[in-house]
């Protein structure tokens, strides 16, 4: 197989920058981050997504570690700490292979190195707990990105995947979006709605990201980015990082996935529910209508779309692997970055497209935020605006 070949050769001059990987979190839920029972230093088939020898496998060269916690627990400030403790644990128990990373001088000196190096995003603004003095102690503790929201509203920004009730941003938004581009954490557009993303990219004077998130016009799914979105990304410099869901990539599991919930849901379950009961039922649903199944072939699919729209100096990949119970065939787990590669060589990507993709693009965002965080800096004093004072609400 050339293609493979070439792709695996690729990756050792320029490997993967992945945006999103929830390892952390699965530790927590599968072993309560006791790091010897999931030592990730051997192969964690059956577990999880993510070890060593696979991200070695797969090309990687830097990840950003999500320090996601669900938006409808209580204490996601302290939760957070605890992601954020996992992944320091997991730096200093692998020194040979993991690298700290803060800035994109430390992701180039990694890769000298040969080691990944290892950054991290919180994902969902309601992380921050409504206050600017919890977000500049995320970023002081290393937190380089922010996905503005998750699956549910804040009380500041509408999510993908809720109901509209801010509209966007609101004012107290914006000025969350102002305090990250001056403290230099990326603003990650990922999970939130459209009028979100239009209301961050009118404000946000750094370039902005998508930490895993594909297109909207190649599978209508609403965690998708529209073409009117991706349009904006050059003006501002940033970029949209593919993701591999089944569901957020092929039309067909959007489908499937909805009828899968109709049923739970016609026979008494929330569509989330995971208890035994629920369980056979959608198993009983399954056996009758097989899941359908993505391939490397799909998620190409969307990167020639969002290139023909974006352009090549604005794209990435973020996998969100070990944050979904289903992956792509061919890009089953971290080892499969190649196989994406390959069928890109095939469609006539060139070698310095694919630099662009895996390494080159996401240095340079991370790098152009720390340049306008830098100017900012020396105008603007860190804001201590409250929700209340902005928006008039109780927080």
């Amino acid at each position: 197989m050339p293609s493979l070949d070439e792709a695996r050769e690729l990756l050792r001059e320029f490997p993967v920058v992945d945006g999103h990987n929830d390892l952390p979190w699965a530790l927590r839920e599968q072993v309560n981050y006791d790091l010897d029972a999931r030592d990730i230093a051997s192969a964690q088939h059956g577990h999880l997504h993510t070890d060593i020898p696979r991200l070695r496998a797969g090309g990687v060269g830097a990840q950003y570690w999500s320090v996601y916690v669900p938006s409808d627990r209580p204490g996601a400030v302290p939760a957070t700490l605890e992601q954020i403790d996992c992944v320091r644990q997991l730096i200093d128990r692998y020194p040979a292979d993991l690298a700290p990373a803060l800035t994109a001088a430390d992701m180039e000196a990694a890769r000298q190195d040969g080691r990944i190096a290892s950054l991290m995003g919180a994902e969902g603004g309601h992380s921050i707990a409504n206050s600017l003095g919890t977000l500049r102690g995320l970023y002081a503790l290393g937190v380089r990105y922010m996905t503005l929201t998750h699956n549910d509203n804040n009380d500041w920004a509408d999510s993908a995947t809720d109901e509209p009730r801010a509209g966007g941003l609101s004012a107290f938004g914006h000025e969350v979006v102002r305090e990250m581009n001056r403290l230099g954490m990326l603003v990650d557009l990922s999970h939130v709605a459209a009028t979100t993303m239009m209301d961050a990219l009118d404000t946000s004077t750094a370039p902005v990201i998508f930490s895993h998130s594909s297109s909207r016009a190649v599978c209508d799914h609403p965690r998708n980015i529209p073409d009117d979105v991706l349009e904006r990304l050059p003006a501002n410099g940033g970029m949209a990082m593919v993701t591999f869901v089944p569901k957020f990539v092929l039309q067909a599991a959007v489908d499937w996935t909805v009828a899968a919930d109709a049923n739970l849901r016609a026979h008494g379950f929330h569509h989330l529910d995971t208890t035994a009961e629920a369980m056979k039922v959608h198993r009983a649903f399954e056996e009758g209508n097989p899941r359908p199944v993505a391939t490397v072939s799909t998620v190409a699919d969307h990167l020639d779309h969002m290139r023909e729209i974006a352009g090549i100096d604005h794209l990435g990949i973020g996998g969100d692997y070990d944050g979904t119970a289903f992956t792509p065939d061919g890009l089953d787990d971290v080892s499969g970055y190649p196989n994406l590669l390959a069928e890109l060589l095939d469609r006539g990507w060139s070698r310095a497209d694919l630099a662009k993709l895996t390494w080159q693009n996401a240095v340079r965002v991370l790098g152009a935020a720390e340049d306008v965080a830098r100017d900012l800096q020396t105008t603007r004093a860190p804001s201590n605006a409250t929700i209340e004072s902005l928006d008039g609400t109780k927080a």
